[in-house]
């Protein structure tokens, strides 16, 4: 595999003085009465897709082509979740005809996948408690048989209400192996099991589970492009307004990213004196200090699903990584609420924005979770707030 630097050099060789670049308001207007202008570059257009959803989280393409989504229905550590298939696209009024639930009372699916293992087509599901695959055909409007446990995860921490804080499971293929990625159990802590704030890789049937990446806080979005692992995390709370970041970075095997040691600001890691201190009472050695992320988003932009855009024919974003910032629970700091471009060493510029009409709950008129290339000329994106499906085309 080649070097994270030769890596990084071919993915972002774009001049960053050439990426300004200027937003157009569209109206959008929402069967539930919510009023909002989404703004996108000239040139592109936005519609809804499809609405009427509860927590409408990520997005994945079958093997014939159409369009899955997952719904973990609200914030409880509830078993409502449910998988949806998206069907009868129309091209002129840019909008699916129909929803059909694929499979429901699932515990916080976050996201599915397929894969072709031995000859035959899988969906994988991930929920909180566990992995699971079915067998997949052409066209099935449900899921078949009683399916696989591949893989069970810890649902319990901090508060069991909400999953051991961090109660999403992602997942990604490369090379014949599935990686999850499992969330820490709590905002900052030492952990009791390995397998919490890691990256965990196995083959695609569950067996050989073995680590993969380790330190990270919650790494809800991952995307391999040429062999390379790209992940999203987010930053510990309570240690300020600004600080640490929430990261955008490269994952390797077998290496430590941090958490719950150390923090990013502006490009440096340094160390959080808090677990600093609790690992010297405990007589735990702390790992030595990785290499920054990639890029640093501002505290509290919550970067969730990504996409790399190959093959957009588009120079604009061709070749690019775009990232679903979801934005601040605190809706006063403005972070986050649209989908970036990065454009290079902690540098990002707005692709999609809008959702933010004033510093109150009421202001918010979305949050952006996952964004997904759909062809050469357009992309999905989802919120997570209103339950809607995006699509934005040149």
């Amino acid at each position: 595999m080649r070097s994270i630097s030769v890596v990084i050099a071919v993915l972002f060789s774009l001049p960053i003085s050439a990426q300004q670049i200027k937003l157009y308001p569209h109206p959008i207007h929402l069967q539930k009465g919510v009023d909002l202008k989404v703004n996108v570059p000239q040139g592109y257009n936005v519609s809804v897709a499809a609405e009427g959803l509860r927590r409408l989280r990520f997005l994945s393409k079958s093997p014939d082509g159409r369009l899955f989504a997952t719904d973990m229905y609200n914030l409880d550590d509830n078993k409502k979740g449910k998988v949806y298939v998206f069907e009868g696209w129309d091209a002129t009024a840019k909008r699916f005809a129909r929803i059909v639930t694929f499979a429901d009372n699932l515990h916080n699916p976050n996201q599915v996948t397929f894969y072709n293992d031995g000859g035959k087509d899988y969906i994988y599901i991930a929920e909180t408690d566990k992995l699971s695959r079915y067998e997949y055909k052409a066209g099935d409007m449900q899921l078949n048989g009683q399916g696989q446990v591949l893989a069970t995860f810890p649902d319990y921490g901090l508060s069991y209400k909400y999953g051991g804080w961090h109660l999403t499971r992602s997942l990604a293929f490369n090379k014949g192996k599935l990686y999850v990625s499992v969330g820490s159990s709590c905002n900052a802590c030492i952990e009791k099991e390995p397998i919490r704030a890691s990256i965990v890789e196995m083959n695609p049937d569950g067996s050989d589970q073995q680590p993969f990446a380790s330190g990270l806080r919650n790494s809800v979005g991952m995307k391999w492009v040429d062999n390379q692992l790209w992940v999203t995390s987010m930053g510990r709370d309570l240690i300020g307004p600004d600080k640490p970041e929430d990261l955008f970075q490269a994952v390797l095997k077998g290496r430590f990213y941090g958490w719950p040691y150390y923090v990013q600001y502006k490009g440096v890691l340094y160390p959080d004196p808090q677990m600093h201190d609790s690992a010297k009472r405990q007589k735990i050695k702390i790992p030595a200090k990785p290499v920054p992320a990639w890029c640093g988003f501002k505290a509290h932009s919550a970067p969730l699903g990504l996409d790399y855009m190959r093959g957009f024919d588009d120079p604009l974003l061709a070749g690019s990584f775009l990232v679903a910032l979801h934005g601040s629970t605190s809706v006063w700091r403005q972070r986050g609420n649209s989908i970036v471009k990065i454009v290079g060493k902690d540098k990002y510029v707005d692709i999609v924005n809008g959702f933010l009409e004033g510093k109150e709950d009421k202001d918010r008129k979305g949050r952006p979770c996952d964004v997904m290339m759909n062809d050469s000329r357009s992309f999905f994106f989802t919120d997570d707030l209103n339950g809607v499906l995006y699509y934005v085309w040149r």
